[in-house]
C-alpha cells in the first residue's frame, strides 16, 4: 500500500468527476455538429463511446480519449486504471487498440514528479499487456493531479458496433459488476473495510477485451461501456439511440453486494444524485435503495450488451472464455412515453 494517498488531492474520483449528461448536451449545443467529412462514420452528434472513421478498405480508425482525477491512492494502480478505463471505449465497439499518447495534469508544488512517473509506468504496463503502443503524449502543471489516454484503434466496419441498434425483445447482458462508485467513496471516507480494499480496484483492473469477441456475434445488436453517467445513464442512452425503453430485474442485476452496507451508511458519490436528475422522468420514481444502485458512477465499468434471445448462449459462452458467468438482467421492451427504463423489484 503506497504512503500517498492521491485521492486526497483531488475534488472527486475516477468518472465520477464526468459533467452530468444533460450539462454536457447544453455544451455540445453550442459547440455545434463540427466540420462534416464523408468519411466520418460516427461524430459527436450522438453519445457513442468514440468516433470512427472509414479507413477505405473494409476498416474503420476509432478515436477516443478518457481522462480523470484519481480513484485509488496508489499512483502505479491509478495508471493502470486511468489506462484500462480509456482503452475500453475501443473495446466497447468491437474495436482492437493500438497507439494511445498520454494525458497528465500534475501539481508540483503538492506531489512529486516521481510520483507520477509511476502514474505513467502504469499505463505503460497496461498498455504492453494489451499489445498497444503508448508513445508520448502531454503534460502540464495542473491543481490536482489529473491522467488518461488519447486511443487509437482498428475495427472490421462489419463488426463495429454502436450504442444505438437494441430492437425489443433484446436481452440485457453487463460483463462487470455494479458498486465501484459506493465502494471508492467508502474507501475515501475512511470507511472501508480491511477486508473490502481490492474489490473495487480488481473490477477496475479487468479490461474490457472481451468486447472484441462479443462483436464478432451478429446478434449482439449494441454495445456500449457503463462509465461515470452509471448504469441508467448509459442504458437511457442506448434507448434513445435505438428507439426502445428497457425492463430491469433488481434482483438479477449484478452488484458488489459488500457495497450495500456503505450505501447505507451513506457513501454514495455526488455524481450519483447528479445523474438520477439527469434522467428525469426517462428512470421512475422510486427508492433510494435502488436509483443509487442504477445511478452510480462507474469507472472502468463493463460492457452493456443488447442481445437478440437466439444469441444468448453464444454470449454467455464467450463469457465463460474470459471467466465470467453472464446471466441477462432484463429486456428491450418498445417504446413508449417519456419513460425509458422500468425497474422490477
Amino acid at each position: 500500500m503506497s504512503a500517498i494517498r492521491l485521492t486526497q488531492y483531488s475534488h472527486g474520483a475516477g468518472c465520477g468527476c464526468k459533467i452530468a449528461p444533460d450539462v454536457l448536451d447544453g455544451i455540445l449545443a453550442k459547440a455545434g455538429p463540427g466540420a462534416s467529412n464523408t468519411r466520418l462514420i460516427v461524430g459527436n452528434q450522438g453519445r457513442e463511446d468514440a468516433a470512427v472513421y472509414d479507413l477505405g478498405d473494409g476498416r474503420g480508425m476509432i478515436a477516443t480519449t478518457d481522462f480523470f482525477t484519481p480513484i485509488v491512492d496508489d499512483p502505479f494502480d491509478f495508471g493502470r486504471i486511468a489506462a484500462i478505463n480509456a482503452i475500453s471505449d475501443v473495446y466497447a465497439m468491437g474495436g482492437k487498440p493500438v497507439l494511445a499518447l498520454g494525458i497528465l495534469g500534475w501539481p508540483l508544488d503538492k506531489l512529486a514528479a516521481d510520483i507520477a512517473g509511476d502514474v505513467v509506468a502504469g499505463a505503460q504496463a497496461v498498455c504492453r499487456e494489451l499489445g498497444l503502443a503508448l508513445a508520448g503524449g502531454h503534460s502540464i502543471d495542473a491543481p490536482e493531479p489529473i491522467f488518461g489516454l488519447a486511443v487509437n484503434g482498428l475495427v472490421d466496419l462489419d463488426a463495429l458496433k454502436l450504442n444505438k441498434g437494441a430492437e425489443p425483445g433484446d436481452l440485457l447482458y453487463l460483463t462487470k459488476p455494479l458498486g465501484v462508485g459506493l465502494l471508492t467513496t467508502a474507501e475515501k471516507r475512511g470507511l472501508l473495510k480491511e477486508g473490502h480494499h481490492g474489490l473495487a480496484r480488481e473490477t477496475m483492473l479487468k479490461p474490457n477485451d472481451i468486447g472484441v469477441e462479443m462483436a464478432r456475434i451478429s446478434g449482439v445488436h449494441a454495445m456500449t461501456d457503463v462509465t461515470g453517467f452509471g448504469l441508467a445513464g448509459h442504458m437511457s442512452e442506448m434507448c434513445e439511440a435505438s428507439g426502445v425503453a428497457a425492463r430491469v430485474d433488481f434482483r438479477r442485476l449484478p452488484r458488489l453486494a459488500e457495497a450495500e452496507a456503505y450505501r447505507r451508511q451513506g457513501a454514495v458519490p455526488g455524481g450519483t444524485e447528479r445523474n438520477r436528475n439527469a434522467l428525469g422522468k426517462r428512470l421512475p420514481e422510486m427508492d433510494a435503495a435502488h436509483w443509487q444502485w442504477l445511478c452510480d458512477p462507474q469507472t472502468s465499468g463493463g460492457l452493456l450488451l443488447a442481445v437478440h434471445p437466439a444469441y444468448a448462449d453464444d454470449v454467455e459462452r464467450v463469457g465463460r472464455q474470459f471467466g465470467l458467468r453472464l446471466e441477462s438482467f432484463g429486456e428491450f421492451t418498445k417504446a413508449g412515453g417519456e419513460t425509458l427504463i422500468e425497474v422490477r423489484r
